[in-house]
């Protein structure tokens, strides 16, 4: 029988022992060892504490691969008990074995308040670089995959990163296999709805976190081929005649609620060019075409509803900026949102020809419905930076707002007719060959109340965006390379 070598994060003696009782039930492991902060003096009988600085750390990293000496290593990573499936263990090495992988991780059971619920993952692909990508807490590595891998991170010291490193380098070789079955129970921590964790990633106090996710990632796509050096094609802003320098475009399907105060913040702006506004009225029934009527006096106002009922998010954006209106630049703003100030369309505009882009992006503030900020506050994607901007846009899960394009290298490329992630895919695409400008005053309002879109999402349809958008990275990934 093939042996394991689990290695547990330890919080308190009750959650320790309960798990080491549950991982003893199968004959597969051998030795459990206690990942345990410095402080930590006491042990478990037929265990062997190692101290660790930080569970992500490349030291932590090392740590378990010098003291593994089974044929695979078990890392549990939640600090709740542990309650694998019935011969769980023997599954994950089967698998293994099958697959010749690298690691293994399944699905599994959550449960809140008492309440067990199913927790499926999703599969795992090239493009699956996100630093937040759910494998679950329990994962199987083969000792030598982990073993090669922790000798490629010798020279690395990330605090937080050491776990994503692993798991890229592993990658390189065979990707994580994912095993459609729920094979572990385990307390489900954090409780807050979909909304209120998409924006995690930009906390400001991540900063340092993100700064070493984004070297690892940038070492992990030097070492496979697809890393972008910072040259850029030259843009031309002379392509074509253009009645309007500016289109602000917004996309809107039954939000009633928020499009009036929308269309007011634009036909606000003051700039120094011809600027209208686009709305693209995707088939409203609760009143919000009556609403954007109650603006039909001012002439800049474009009121599109169109011919055909199969277009997404991405497939109005087409239907906006292919209409001969549509100005040299297009800028966007959701139905729910606003901009901050008068100003916006002024800088966004100047910041084309200021920075030679073909992309613009913002930075924006989270509020309430009543436009009250709340946490994580500002949202300014300072870890984009020119010169690695476009590489680090591979890790991330958004490259933030407003965004704002050149109007002729939109009309070439076109957004994917989709209401989720076409907005990503086409900056990751117009990254490839141009550079994207940024903004770092806050020009937009991001409003965030149960209307929006992605406020409840179920685990489903969370799993179906992000593996969308994986797939989207994996399909630049072979882009790139393929450069």
């Amino acid at each position: 029988m093939k042996k394991i070598d689990a290695f547990i994060l330890y919080s308190q003696p009750e959650q320790a022992a309960t798990t080491v009782a549950e991982l003893k039930q199968s004959k597969s492991i051998r030795n459990i060892f206690l990942l345990t902060p410095p402080d930590v003096k006491e042990t478990l009988k037929g265990c062997k504490n190692i101290e660790i600085d930080s569970l992500y750390s490349c030291e932590t990293v090392r740590k378990i691969a010098r003291k593994c000496t089974s044929d695979f290593a078990l890392l549990y990573q939640k600090s709740t008990v542990l309650r694998p499936g019935y011969f769980a263990m023997e599954r994950m090495v089967q698998i293994a074995e099958d697959t010749k992988a690298g690691m293994v991780y399944s699905d599994y059971y959550a449960t809140t308040d008492g309440e067990k619920k199913n927790h499926p993952v999703i599969d795992y692909q090239e493009g699956s670089l996100r630093d937040d990508f759910d494998f679950g807490s329990l994962i199987l590595y083969r000792t030598k995959a982990l073993k090669d891998a922790a000798r490629k991170m010798r020279a690395e010291k990330y605090l937080f990163a050491g776990l994503y490193s692993l798991r890229l380098k592993i990658s390189q070789q065979h990707l994580p296999v994912h095993i459609n079955e729920y094979l572990y129970t385990e307390a489900e921590e954090d409780t807050r709805l979909s909304g209120q964790k998409i924006f995690d990633y930009v906390d400001p106090k991540n900063r340092q976190l993100q700064i070493e996710m984004e070297a690892a990632c940038t070492q992990h796509l030097k070492e496979i081929g697809a890393y972008l050096k910072p040259k850029f094609e030259k843009i031309e802003f002379d392509k074509g005649t253009f009645e309007y320098e500016a289109s602000v475009i917004i996309p809107v399907r039954n939000r009633v609620k928020t499009i009036k105060d929308a269309i007011a913040s634009v036909l606000a702006q003051q700039t120094d060019f011809k600027f209208n506004l686009i709305v693209i009225d995707n088939h409203s029934t609760d009143g919000t075409t009556q609403a954007i009527d109650e603006f039909s006096a001012d002439e800049r106002l474009i009121h599109l509803i169109p011919d055909r009922d199969d277009l997404g998010i991405g497939g109005c954006w087409n239907f906006g900026i292919h209409h001969p209106k549509c100005g040299k630049f297009a800028v966007q703003l959701d139905s729910d949102d606003v901009y901050s100030g008068n100003d916006t369309l002024q800088k966004i505009v100047n910041a084309f020809y200021e920075q030679n882009c073909a992309m613009v992006v913002g930075t924006y503030q989270m509020t309430n419905f009543d436009m009250q900020m709340i946490p994580p506050g500002i949202i300014d994607h300072r870890e984009w930076t020119p010169e690695n901007g476009r590489n680090n846009a591979l890790r991330i899960n958004g490259l933030g707002a407003p965004r704002a394009f050149y109007t002729p290298v939109l009309r070439e490329m076109k957004l994917p007719n989709t209401s989720y992630g076409e907005d990503y895919a086409l900056g990751l695409n117009i990254s490839r060959r141009f550079q994207i400008g940024r903004i770092y005053d806050v020009l937009y309002l991001c409003r965030r109340w149960e209307g929006n879109s992605d406020a409840a999402l179920s685990i489903e349809k969370t799993n179906a965006y992000n593996f969308y958008k994986d797939r989207i990275r994996t399909w630049e990934l072979q882009a790139r390379k393929n450069l």
